[in-house]
């Protein structure tokens, strides 16, 4: 009975699938978006690190809940076909980028190679993986965006930490301050969610 309510109360916060999806473009967008030539090497090494963590838990969400359920209703299966080598290929990439200093000039190209590769994928999936979902996956879209969300809870919460250090070194005194924030009011209301539902920590 706990369990169900749980589980309507993360269907409830939980946006669809697709929306995640999109979501996630937008957030790692916005970080390429602060990555500067001139941005000092901890400033770069920050942007990247988080750039990277994002990139990696996206796309095991995808590889784990989204593929799967499309590629069990789309007629058309070239764009997943070439998913999932192209998210290997991001992992090449980002296996790279860990392994080099700032310093090193190859550290930027490397960067603008990843960079390049994620915004080609986010144009395929969002031209047409993501429409083709609304179609066919219908109710079921907002049941995969609550699996996505507790499936994205347990892959964050190990690097929670990580993003942490790397926000702080990355933003702006008042970008930082605005972010935090921003996690600090989610924090609260979804707290206040699952408390008006009767949820205590001992549950």
């Amino acid at each position: 009975m706990m369990k169900s309510l749980r589980d309507t109360v993360t269907s409830t916060l939980s946006p669809t699938i697709t929306n995640m999806i999109r979501m996630d473009h937008t957030a790692v967008l916005e970080t390429f978006h602060q990555y500067e030539i001139d941005n000092s090497p901890a400033t770069k090494k920050a942007l990247v690190n988080t750039a990277c963590i994002a990139l990696e838990i996206h796309a095991q969400l995808e590889e784990e809940i989204f593929y799967p359920a499309m590629r069990a209703v789309s007629a058309d299966k070239s764009v997943l076909d070439k998913s999932v080598p192209e998210h290997n290929e991001m992992r090449r990439l980002i296996a790279l980028l860990r392994s080099m200093d700032a310093n090193n000039p190859a550290f930027d190209r490397t960067f603008m190679d990843l960079m390049r590769d994620v915004m080609h994928h986010v144009a395929d999936e969002e031209t047409t993986l993501l429409p083709e979902a609304e179609r066919v996956l219908g109710a079921r879209l907002s049941e995969l965006g609550a699996e996505m969300t507790k499936r994205r809870l347990q892959l964050t919460a190990p690097r929670a930490g990580e993003l942490a250090s790397n926000t702080l070194r990355s933003f702006p005194t008042s970008s930082m301050l605005v972010a935090a924030g921003a996690v600090l009011a989610g924090t609260y209301l979804a707290k206040r969610a699952f408390e008006g539902q009767g949820y205590s920590r001992s549950h």
